[in-house]
């Protein structure tokens, strides 16, 4: 009976202290959870991509006039993610919710681990760099830690999370399926 008891206390403090953190995946204010950024200065500046908000809506951008980009410790706040939203329009394509979750499970296990070191690729032509992100967001600062979750092109470096690889794969696909 007292083993019962123990593995209640420790069952509860367990949750407690998982209740307790300040960074949420997809709350009730979180507007955005995956972006795809491409910019590329060599060739005229090219900047576009898309993000998937918190409903499974893909919306795309391209060459927005403001856009915010996070600061130099990777937060950006809400009114700024809204005004990044607002730059963007409809692509037509939504993400189904099952598929959407399974995705959005990833993004704790990602943003707790590490990015490899950022390398600079010479290539003869410039290719301009593709950023793939997450998003976690803290209601109480009203502020999203952006993730990186991997870069290519000029600019490389990877999260060394197991899911990081498949949560790219599935990115690319959505990317190919609007630009086609």
């Amino acid at each position: 009976m007292k083993r019962i008891y123990r593995y209640s206390a420790i069952l509860i403090l367990l949750l407690l202290f998982a209740s307790c953190k300040k960074m949420h995946v997809v709350s009730e204010g979180q507007k955005v959870l995956f972006q795809v950024d491409y910019i590329n200065y060599s060739s005229g500046y090219v900047h576009n991509g898309f993000i998937i908000d918190n409903e499974g809506n893909v919306l795309t951008y391209e060459k927005p006039e403001k856009w915010h980009f996070p600061d130099k410790n990777n937060f950006l706040f809400q009114h700024e993610i809204v005004e990044n939203m607002l730059s963007c329009k409809p692509s037509g394509k939504r993400i189904p919710e099952s598929e959407l979750k399974k995705y959005v499970n990833y993004i704790n296990n990602i943003a707790a681990s590490k990015v490899s070191a950022r390398k600079t690729r010479t290539r003869g032509n410039r290719t301009g760099t593709t950023s793939y992100y997450c998003f976690q967001y803290s209601e109480s600062e009203s502020e999203y830690k952006v993730v990186t979750i991997k870069t290519e092109g000029e600019i490389e470096c990877e999260n060394l999370n197991f899911f990081s690889r498949r949560v790219v794969e599935w990115l690319k696909e959505i990317n190919n399926s609007i630009n086609k």
